[in-house]
C-alpha cells in the first residue's frame, strides 16, 4: 500500500500540472457516468485536457468514458467534468479510483455531482429514469480511506458519512423535478453484473439501484468536505426483474436520459451560481 506522503504526491502533482493548463478556478465538479457524457458538449468556453497528459491519471478502458477533463462555464458556474472514471474493477486501488476527486479539492472546487448508470433494485423505477441518491451500501470492504492518515486533505480519520449526500442539495434537485426517484445506491465492485440472489439480498438490505462506481468517490468527496450530489441513471432491471444485461443496452438507456440529465444539472448550477 502506497504511504499518504506518496499519495499526497501524486494528488499536487496532477493538481499542480492542470492549474498550467487552465485559467478558472472551478466550483463544482461533476463526474459523467457510463453514455452520460454528452454533457460536455454544453460547456462554454471549454478547455479539455486529456488523461493522459495529467500525471497519475489513467486511461479509461471502458466504452462511453472518454478520457479527459474539461473545464468551462455551465449554468453560469465554472466547473471541471470529469468524461471517464477510473474503476476498481480495472485494477486500480480505492486509493486511485478517488484520486480525481482528492485533486478537485487542491483545484478549489466546493460540490462535486457524481453521475451513474445503475440498475434498478427498485421494482417501482422506471427505465430508463433518474434516481437521486440519498445514501450508499458499500459491501466490498475495501475504500479510498484505508491506509495511513492523510491531514492535507482536510477530513478526519474517522469521517461521518450520515449525510454524505448532501440534504439541501437533494432537496434543491427536487425543486426543479419535483418526480424524481429518491433513493439508496447499493456499490458492488463488479465487474460482472450480480446474480438474481445477489438483487434479492440487495433489496432486503433497502437497495434502490445497484452500480460499480461512485461510492468510492462519495468517501472521498465527504472526508475532504465537500457538498455532494449523486444522481443515477437507472438504465435497466437488475438481475431477475426482467430483460437481459448488457453493456451496451446501458449505453443506449443513457442517451435517452441525455436530456433530463443536462436540464438537472443545469438548473442545479444555476440555483448555485443564485445562492440558493
Amino acid at each position: 500500500m502506497q504511504s499518504n506522503q506518496d499519495y499526497l504526491n501524486k494528488i499536487v502533482e496532477a493538481s499542480e500540472a492542470i492549474k498550467q493548463k487552465i485559467s478558472i478556478t472551478p466550483k463544482v465538479a461533476i463526474v459523467l457516468g457510463s453514455g452520460l457524457g454528452t454533457l460536455a458538449a454544453s460547456i462554454n468556453n471549454p478547455t479539455e485536457i486529456k488523461y493522459s497528459d495529467i500525471p497519475n491519471f489513467f486511461e479509461p478502458s471502458i466504452d462511453g468514458h472518454k478520457g479527459s477533463l474539461i473545464f468551462g462555464e455551465l449554468g453560469g458556474v465554472n466547473i471541471v467534468a470529469q468524461c471517464g472514471r477510473f474503476h476498481h474493477y480495472e485494477g486500480h486501488s480505492m486509493r486511485d479510483v478517488a484520486l480525481p476527486i482528492a485533486v478537485y479539492k487542491m483545484l478549489g472546487v466546493k460540490t462535486v455531482i457524481l453521475t451513474n448508470a445503475a440498475g434498478g433494485v427498485n421494482p417501482n423505477f422506471n427505465v430508463p429514469s433518474l434516481m437521486l441518491i440519498r445514501d450508499h451500501i458499500s459491501l466490498d470492504g475495501d475504500n479510498p480511506l484505508m491506509g495511513e492518515y492523510i491531514p492535507e486533505l482536510g477530513g478526519e480519520r474517522f469521517t461521518d458519512m450520515t449525510n454524505a449526500y448532501t440534504p439541501q442539495l437533494i432537496q434543491l434537485a427536487l425543486s426543479i423535478m419535483p418526480n424524481l426517484n429518491v433513493g439508496v445506491y447499493a456499490y458492488r465492485k463488479g465487474p460482472m453484473f450480480e446474480t438474481p440472489a445477489e438483487i434479492k439480498m440487495l433489496s432486503v438490505l433497502g437497495a434502490d439501484a445497484v452500480g460499480m462506481s461512485t461510492a468510492p468517490e462519495a468517501i472521498m468527496a465527504t472526508h475532504c468536505g465537500m457538498d455532494l450530489m449523486g444522481i443515477s441513471c437507472i438504465t435497466n432491471k437488475a438481475a431477475g426483474l426482467g430483460g437481459s444485461l448488457a453493456h451496451v443496452d446501458v449505453l443506449a438507456a443513457g442517451n435517452k436520459m441525455r436530456d433530463d440529465m443536462i436540464n438537472l444539472i443545469i438548473g442545479v448550477l444555476e440555483s448555485i451560481k443564485a445562492g440558493n
